[in-house]
């Protein structure tokens, strides 16, 4: 919440507007006085890292009486506010809807009570409303992400990341209550972030004898040698009688049953706390700004709105709409329309759900179709984390469709090599909190091992090929595609799934591994940020990795509330570094005495880290001094964070099952035969949509020198950055949402698949 205030406040200020602060939520409103104060630049200076949110919030009784609401009136008039921004979750967002529909009439109350003149009433005849959606439940329908979800998100996942190991030791089970009494997002997602057994959620209760499919479920995996099992239930968790199921009952009936040492962890309220993930701040700082141009835009006539995220697009939607259909999820539980229930949470919700299922319960071999299809999975580039969950997400789904799964050692030089062996589904147990790349990966292109990889190929009987990796993983199929007309064991399907800390993978928004790359990045700003603000008057200029790509870098000081970010899409010069050390003498004069500089590491081969430390280091002598620090591999490693294990196993998912179509397609005379630009896809996420894009088509949006896209969406974010720490730039507001409406997602649109 404190970014979207922080950027709320300095999008506002820039703008040339008066910004007030009301402490307390609705009660501060009612009450006036101290609690309505107008900020300024300063005001929200270093709580970008702070957890929960500087000004208060509380439930107000009082603002549901109209004498409560008169009163805020009154106190808003009084101080020319005509222009409210509330962050909360759909209370506070009906509440804020009901009192601008009754604002005239309160205000001729007002004036007939003597409490304010005729001029004030036309003066301030209207009041404009947005709304910020911040809840971490993720239980507000029209908006893929609220502000606080991926934060706790993190926090839950921090939490079965350590129950893992003492687990694992002991050979227990352990049952976690997450929050979540009406939604079972953050459930749902920590299960499939953790491969957890079972998942109990309200949108989805369990069938009739739940008790011993489960039970039956936890005995088979303790005899495939599996020593931990993990339960995770929504606090709101109910059977299909609408009876609650609680952690204690799901514990007694594992003891019971079948005596296993069971403990029970209630999360609680640590979900709430906690520093920000960086997604989230980034989320929230794009809302805010967000907010403020629907502010400046609207008219009496627009409805209220609240602005939200739909895949990767700011959207701006009617408050009431959301508000309505997030109730009508609630009214088809109560009525046991579960199925209907998870359609209106929308699509996102769905695939998770849909995702889930496909990889928690392996069939009996009985039940399972054979297709004689054998597919490779291989790693290629450098590690990142999430390459596992979708190995382990690509594994699982191809054994469910039938097919026989290999698994390729080291890359494409393993693969020459021979090095390739058949995968079952549990090898795969445990994977999807694992950093780095289980199977091995290289940098190396199949280039020069062609015909190797060609006889190993035709040995093994590969049907098609599931690459995972960076820009490396991209070329290699590239070149795969274009050796087809000498070796025909390529005429195969092949899906590469972009997996890279840089993010510079043509032809998708996000890349699996980035955002675990962007939160070490920022815990380390964070870290250096606090030590900076001890000494006083320093600047810290920090390298990122990327290679030619900034994305690290640019949404690395966007999160971390960074002062300038060179990365070498955006040529400068030694005019521009001027005058960001002017930029930075002018802050030290101010109450923030410190500094934050990140620069992409080949962002310029002269203006190196060390050129600029030494010059900043000269020019700002006498008014700050000045240290530097290069990450390195750090940003390679780690655990991986909650989106990349859910990105990374839900693209994967999906590409494993494009194989399998196009294995069908193919599929001539006993053998496979593919040889058309759309059977070498890269699965990407893009805007709104998950596409397959051939990759012969990618090739003219690819910039191969500097193994970028030639055109990268997050460059439109730059100018926010510069905004937020006080430059004056201009904002291009072509890319801002428009006033959509909340749409019943239809089945054609549920293919495409929003993250």
């Amino acid at each position: 919440m404190n970014a979207a205030v922080r950027a709320v406040v300095r999008m506002g200020i820039y703008v040339k507007a008066k910004v007030y602060f009301v402490y307390e939520g609705y009660q501060g409103m009612v009450d006036g006085g101290d609690n309505i104060v107008e900020v300024s630049w300063e005001s929200v200076s270093s709580i970008l890292q702070v957890g929960g949110t500087v000004i208060g919030s509380a439930r107000c009784k009082s603002f549901r009486t109209r004498e409560g609401r008169l009163q805020a009136a009154c106190n808003l008039v009084q101080r020319g506010i005509t222009n409210l921004c509330v962050i909360g979750g759909d209370g506070s967002l009906t509440g804020a809807n009901l009192f601008r529909e009754e604002w005239s009439g309160l205000l001729e109350e007002l004036a007939q009570k003597g409490q304010i003149d005729e001029e004030a009433v036309k003066k301030y005849a209207y009041l404009n409303i947005v709304g910020m959606v911040g809840s971490i439940d993720n239980d507000f329908c029209g908006t893929d992400m609220t502000i606080g979800t991926d934060s706790a998100l993190h926090r839950i996942i921090e939490v079965v990341d350590a129950i893992m190991t003492t687990a694992q030791s002991h050979q227990r089970t352990f049952v976690l209550e997450v929050m979540g009494r009406h939604c079972g997002y953050l459930a749902l997602v920590s299960a499939l972030a953790c491969g957890a057994d079972w998942v109990f959620i309200p949108e989805y209760p369990p069938e009739e004898g739940w008790e011993d499919s489960m039970c039956v479920k936890l005995s088979e995996n303790r005899a495939r040698k599996k020593r931990l099992n993990i339960i995770i239930v929504a606090e709101g968790a109910i059977d299909c009688h609408n009876k609650p199921i609680t952690s204690e009952k799901v514990k007694d009936l594992v003891v019971q049953r079948l005596g296993f040492d069971t403990r029970v962890t209630i999360l609680g309220h640590v979900q709430r706390g906690g520093t920000p993930s960086a997604f989230d701040r980034i989320l929230a700082s794009r809302m805010g700004v967000e907010a403020v141009l629907a502010l400046l835009e609207a008219t009496p006539a627009t409805p209220a709105c609240v602005v939200s995220l739909s895949g990767n697009q700011a959207v701006r939607l009617p408050l009431m709409e959301c508000v309505q259909m997030t109730q009508e999820v609630q009214k088809a539980m109560d009525e046991g329309r579960f199925v209907e229930a998870v359609k209106l949470r929308g699509r996102s919700f769905e695939n998770n759900l849909n995702t889930y299922k496909l990889l928690s319960h392996k069939k009996p071999d009985a039940e399972l179709p054979t297709t004689n299809f054998n597919v490779a999975v291989l790693n290629v580039g450098a590690p990142a984390a999430g390459m596992n969950a979708a190995v382990r997400a690509a594994v699982r789904v191809g054994i469910t469709e039938g097919h026989k799964m290999f698994a390729v050692i080291d890359g494409f030089e393993g693969f020459a090599r021979g090095k390739i062996k058949e995968i079952s589904w549990g090898d795969v147990g445990g994977w999807t909190g694992q950093g780095g790349s289980i199977l091995g990966t290289k940098r190396t292109l199949p280039a020069k091992y062609l015909e190797k990889i060609a006889d190993q190929m035709r040995t093994n009987n590969i049907n098609a090929l599931m690459v995972i990796g960076g820009f490396e993983a991209y070329e290699s199929c590239l070149q795969l595609y274009e050796a087809r007309s000498c070796f025909e064991e390529f005429c195969v399907p092949i899906c590469v799934l972009p997996a890279t800390i840089s993010n510079n993978v043509p032809g998708t928004d996000f890349s699996i591994g980035a955002d675990t790359a962007l939160n070490a990045i920022v815990e380390t700003c964070d870290r250096i940020k606090q030590s900076a603000s001890g000494t006083k008057r320093r600047v810290f200029i920090i390298e990122t990795m990327g290679g030619y790509c900034g994305y690290l870098a640019n949404m690395g000081a966007l999160a971390a509330g960074a002062d300038a970010a060179y990365i070498f899409e955006e040529q400068f010069d030694i005019r521009e570094l001027q005058a960001n050390v002017e930029h930075l003498t002018e802050k030290m004069k101010t109450s923030i005495q410190r500094g934050l500089v990140l620069r992409n590491e080949n962002c310029n081969e002269n203006y190196t880290t060390d050129f600029i430390y030494q010059l900043y280091s000269e020019e700002g002598k006498g008014v700050f001094d000045c240290r530097k620090n290069v990450l390195g591999h750090m940003q390679q490693g780690g655990a991986p964070s909650p989106f990349d294990r859910n990105f990374g196993t839900k693209i994967s998912a999906k590409a494993m099952q494009w194989i399998s179509k196009k294995l069908k397609e193919t599929y001539r005379k006993g053998k496979i035969f593919a040889n058309t630009d759309d059977s070498v896809c890269l699965l990407g996420m893009r805007r709104r949509n998950l596409v397959f894009q051939p990759v012969a088509e990618l090739k003219t949006e690819t910039d191969f020198v500097h193994r970028i896209p030639k055109e990268q969406w997050w460059l439109k974010l730059r100018p926010l950055m510069k905004i937020l720490a006080k430059y004056k730039t201009s904002y291009d507001v072509s890319d801002s949402g428009q006033l959509e409406h909340v749409a019943m997602h239809s089945p054609k649109e549920a293919e495409t698949g929003a993250i």
